[in-house]
Order: C-alpha cells, then structure tokens, then sequence
C-alpha cells in the first residue's frame, strides 16, 4: 500500500472514532463522542492534522473565549459555545449536554489538552454522562513551543510547573521549585505571573537560587505561535527582575545549559570531538 495513502487512512480512522469498548456503551451506534482538543500555542498552521479533521468533523466547538477566537475564522458555519475563566466545569458540563442532544462535539485548549489543559477534568465531569466517551487528541504544547523559539532548553531532564496557586497551595509549589533545583533540572513554569500575582516569578528565582548559581541561563517566550512573538535569553539572576505576564512561557536551565549564538540549549550529553 502507497505509504501516503496509508498515512491518510489511519489518520482518518483516529477521527471517525476508536470503536473500542463498544460493548461498554451498549453498541457505537449508541456512543456520544466528544474530542478534547490540543489546538497549539495560537498559529492555525500549529495545529495537528489530526486535530483539524476532528473539529471539522464537528457541530458544536466548546471552549474559553480566548481559545475560541484563535480558530474561529479557520472554521466557518460551526456553532461555537464559550465560558469566560473560572467556568471550566460549567464549560465541561455544556459539552456533555450538547453531545446528549446529538451534536457532534468538540472541547478545545491551548498547547496540548493533557498538559494544564481541560483533559482531566472532562474525565471527571464525564462520570456523570455515561452514555458520552472523551477522545484527547494532542496538541504542541507552551513548554515545546517555546523551547523551539529558544533552541533547546529541554533536551535533558526537566520538570513542568506551574505557577497558579489558585488549584494548588503555594507551599506546594515552593516545594515542587525547590526540590526541582536541587535536582538540577532544567525547569519550565507556566503561569508565571498575573495581576494578582506580580511577584511570584521574582519569588519563585529566589527559591531556584538557593541551589542554581546566578549565571544559570533562561530564557523566556511571550506569545508562542501568535502575533507580536517574543523571545529572550538572560541569567537567572536578570530573570528574578524581570516583568512578565500569563502569556509567556519561562524556561530555567539545568548546570550545563549555556548560550550559543543567542539561542539556549542544553545538552543531551553526546560526545563529540
């Protein structure tokens, strides 16, 4: 078979549905799919293949406001639902009535739905619609958007946090920044700052440099695949003095992260002469 034609195929078949667990929901003809999905950072041509053929497949497309405004113009005559923030389980609780009623539903996201996105809780909320089944379907998510714009920050280890303490007690959080240092990981942060929370980035430098030295490079991107793109390369020590908001992404490097020719990378470790 033509390697193209095949490629074609499976992708196709993802998005009229995995007919798996049928028996579970009494026949597929009786399955109410709703697809939860990654749209990218912003830019349309960020998307996946696979999440532009679910969302053209759709009637109804669900999500923040903001969301809905990057991708409404690429897809003319569908219905679109929206909840401002703070109203992710109403937002939830619409796309199952909605998929109830028949309509072929999507729920979209920034970056990737499994990554601080709304896959968990459509999960959760799912519980209470047993007649629906969620299908996730990924999307490039803040971290590696950003990471390409910088270079390659994250080539080793490193770990994802966020700053938002409103799910998360921020003791926990200061915990997850402080043990994420000692084990020198390059580090990621998501949330960095909003109006209620302007010093948290400047906090949350102070914890890292308990254990990173003052040079350690990082770098940040605001916009990530959106109009008025930004991207910076700086110490950790300039980080901590540094004004951000909830659209930049901040990347921290690990002991071995350096600069070259502006852009930050850390290496994998490969041996070379």
């Amino acid at each position: 078979m033509d390697l193209q034609k095949a490629g074609r195929k499976r992708c196709d078949s993802c998005i009229v549905g995995d007919i798996r667990n049928t028996k579970r929901y009494g026949g597929i003809q009786n399955v109410k799919k709703i697809y939860v999905v990654g749209i990218g950072p912003g830019e349309y041509e960020q998307m996946t293949i696979r999440a532009v053929k679910a969302l053209e497949s759709c009637d109804i497309i669900i999500g923040y406001t903001v969301y809905v405004d990057l991708v409404r113009d690429h897809f003319p005559g569908k219905e679109f639902l929206t909840t401002p923030m703070k109203k992710e389980v109403d937002r939830c609780r619409m796309a199952f009535e909605e998929a109830e009623k028949g309509k072929k539903v999507a729920m979209i996201c920034s970056g990737d739905a499994g990554v601080y996105g709304m896959a968990g809780l459509m999960y959760e909320i799912g519980r209470e619609f047993p007649s629906c089944e969620v299908q996730v379907i990924p999307g490039v998510t803040a971290a590696t958007g950003g990471a390409a714009v910088l270079g390659a920050p994250l080539i080793h280890d490193f770990a994802l946090i966020s700053l938002s303490d409103l799910l998360t007690p921020w003791e926990k959080i200061e915990k997850r920044l402080r043990l994420a240092a000692e084990a020198d990981f390059a580090i990621c942060l998501y949330n960095p700052s909003s109006k209620k929370r302007a010093d948290y980035l400047r906090k949350a430098c102070e914890i890292m440099l308990e254990a990173k030295g003052e040079d350690t490079v990082c770098g940040i991107v605001s916009q990530i695949g959106r109009e008025g793109e930004s991207m910076q390369v700086l110490t950790l020590r300039e980080l901590k003095d540094t004004q951000v908001d909830m659209f930049t992404t901040v990347f921290i490097g690990n002991s071995q992260t350096m600069e070259i020719n502006g852009r930050m990378v850390t290496p994998r470790g490969y041996r070379y002469e």
